[in-house]
Formats: structure tokens, C-alpha cells, sequence
């Protein structure tokens, strides 16, 4: 078994666990299917980005927190991969980097994240639109933008070459947002 499937699914098993969710209620939460959590949680799937994030929303986690806090870790869906760098957490919430590369000819839609949570994106190759949707930004290398991702918003390389960039997400800590 992947030693990262295996840490995501513990991880999400024991969120899941303190916050007395049933796996049923978690996967109607998350708007995942019951035995795609289950698979998930028993480390024989490997999940998508965006199923990831739509689990960590429902459990209101940082995402790292599902990777184990494990600098390398890499997670994908179609147009986007992340590889998380970096995490820290303290009183006032949890810092996020992760080092994205975003495929030609493909949108990564993200969903909503809880409040208070901001993200930072830097390109350092190739141009990307980036941003909440209906008012996302077109960046070259060594331009950045930051947006509250508190709504539906997106990533996508633009022309016909892989773009890169380093995203910084600050989540605030409970009570603060």
C-alpha cells in the first residue's frame, strides 16, 4: 500500500472520528460516495485533489492536514498538480505552500473554501489565469495575485506550455476567520 494513501486515510478516518461523523454523513457532506470515502479511508484509493479538498471543506481542515503535513506529497486532478512544500500552524491559523504545475488545455475549478481563507499564487513559468471565478487574473512569470477563496475559483495554464507557480494558502485558525 502507498504510504501516503495509507496517512490520508488515517488521518481522514480519525477527523472523520472527532467530529463524531458517521462515514455515511461525512460522504453526504462532502458530496463523495460512500464507498469512494470508505476505499479512501482505507488507503486502497487514490484520490483526486479535488475530492481532497471537497473532504477537507467538509471537515473544515487545511489540506495539508490530510497529507500528513508531509513535505513532497503530491496530489492531482486533471489540469493541476501539487506537491506541498511547507506547512506551519499556530494560533492564528495554518500556512500552506505548495508548488503547482498546471497542464495545457485544462481548468482546475476549485471549490469554495471555509472562511477566512486566502490564497497567493506566484507564476514562475509560463502564464496562467488564476483567481475567483468570473474575476480571475492573467499572470506572466513573476506575477502574483492573491484572492479571499471563499467562492468557486480556478486554474488554468494559458497558451500551449505547462505553467508553474508557487500557491500560498493562509487558513485562519477557528473563531478567527
Amino acid at each position: 500500500m502507498d504510504p501516503l494513501r495509507k496517512a490520508v486515510g488515517e488521518r481522514l478516518r480519525a477527523a472523520r472520528g472527532e467530529r463524531g461523523l458517521s462515514l455515511g454523513a461525512l460522504a453526504t457532506a462532502a458530496e463523495v460516495g460512500k464507498g469512494s470515502l470508505s476505499e479512501i479511508e482505507n488507503g486502497t484509493r487514490n484520490p483526486t485533489l479535488s475530492t481532497l479538498y471537497t473532504l477537507a471543506n467538509a471537515l473544515d481542515l487545511p489540506l495539508s492536514q490530510l497529507l500528513a503535513d508531509r513535505p513532497g506529497a503530491e496530489v492531482a486532478s486533471p489540469g493541476i498538480v501539487a506537491r506541498l512544500l511547507e506547512t506551519t500552524t499556530d494560533d492564528d491559523g495554518t500556512v500552506e505552500v505548495y508548488a503547482l504545475s498546471l497542464t495545457p488545455g485544462a481548468t482546475h475549478v476549485s471549490a469554495a473554501h471555509g472562511p477566512g481563507v486566502v490564497e497567493h499564487l506566484l507564476v514562475t513559468r509560463g502564464a496562467a489565469r488564476v483567481g475567483r471565478t468570473g474575476s480571475e487574473a492573467d499572470l506572466g512569470v513573476g506575477q502574483q495575485v492573491e484572492w479571499v477563496s471563499d467562492v468557486e475559483h480556478s486554474y488554468r495554464a494559458l497558451g500551449d506550455r505547462t505553467a508553474e507557480a508557487v500557491l500560498v494558502i493562509r487558513s485562519a485558525a477557528a473563531g478567527r476567520g
